[in-house]
Order: structure tokens, then C-alpha cells, then sequence
């Protein structure tokens, strides 16, 4: 049962992750002026990306150990949820942050607040990916 310990954990770390980028990070981010935005948006976005992923990965990977090693179909739903995350961010948030990086660089800094608040929005969908996760991960451990 110590996979499942880890999916579980991982899927929390996850989730807490998340939330902690939509209601801390993201409106301390919208607090700046254009050029600070500006600054902060490309390494915060690439090391948030890195943990959410690396997160998710560690999960969906242990969930599919649990539910091999205790051939329970809940392990295997919460490892199919949280690695959604993965195509989630690929077709939702990736050409988002490609648009917000071509703005930062060009001359339209101002503009990419707009696109960054739409970006934080989304990002919600990573939060609900994960708190779905989570929840069917205590189910089955429970």
C-alpha cells in the first residue's frame, strides 16, 4: 500500500501546488506593473510548469503500480486523471504561454496582462484535475 501512499501524495502536493499558484502566486503576479509582469511571467511559468508535471508524472506512475499491485480500478481512474494534466497543459495552456513569451519579447508587454489573466483562468483546470485525482485516490485507499 505504500505506492498508493505516494500517488496519493503526489497527487496532493499537486493540487496544493495549484492552488498555490492560482490564489497566491497568480494575483501577486497581476499586482505588478507591465515591466515587472514582464520579467517575472518567464521563469516563474517554466519552474511551475517543471513541479505541476513532475508531480503529476510521480502520481499517474504510482497510481498505475497500485492498481496493477492491488488490481483496484479506482487507482487506475485517479492515475488517468491526474496525468490529463499532461494534455490539458499541452493543448490549453501551452499555446497560451507560447502567445504571453511572443508578447513579453515583442513590444506589447502591456498586452500580455490580459492574456495572463486568461492563462491564470485556465490554470484553474490544473487545480480541479487535481483535487478530482486526489479525491478518487482517498476513495481507493480508504
Amino acid at each position: 500500500m505504500i505506492i498508493g501512499s505516494i500517488a496519493l501524495a503526489a497527487a496532493g502536493g499537486f493540487s496544493g501546488a495549484s492552488l498555490y499558484l492560482n490564489y497566491v502566486e497568480q494575483p501577486a503576479r497581476e499586482a505588478l506593473d507591465d515591466a515587472a509582469l514582464a520579467k517575472e511571467w518567464e521563469p516563474s511559468d517554466h519552474r511551475g510548469f517543471i513541479v505541476l508535471a513532475g508531480l503529476a508524472l510521480l502520481s499517474a506512475i504510482a497510481g498505475f503500480v497500485a492498481f496493477r499491485e492491488l488490481d483496484d480500478i479506482r487507482w487506475l481512474l485517479g492515475a488517468l486523471v491526474i496525468i490529463a494534466s499532461w494534455p490539458y497543459t499541452y493543448f490549453a495552456i501551452v499555446p497560451l504561454n507560447n502567445r504571453i513569451l511572443a508578447l513579453i519579447g515583442g513590444e506589447d508587454a502591456h498586452e500580455a496582462r490580459k492574456v495572463i489573466r486568461l492563462w491564470g483562468q485556465l490554470e484553474l483546470g490544473q487545480t480541479g484535475i487535481g483535487l478530482l485525482a486526489l479525491a478518487i485516490y482517498f476513495w481507493a485507499a480508504g
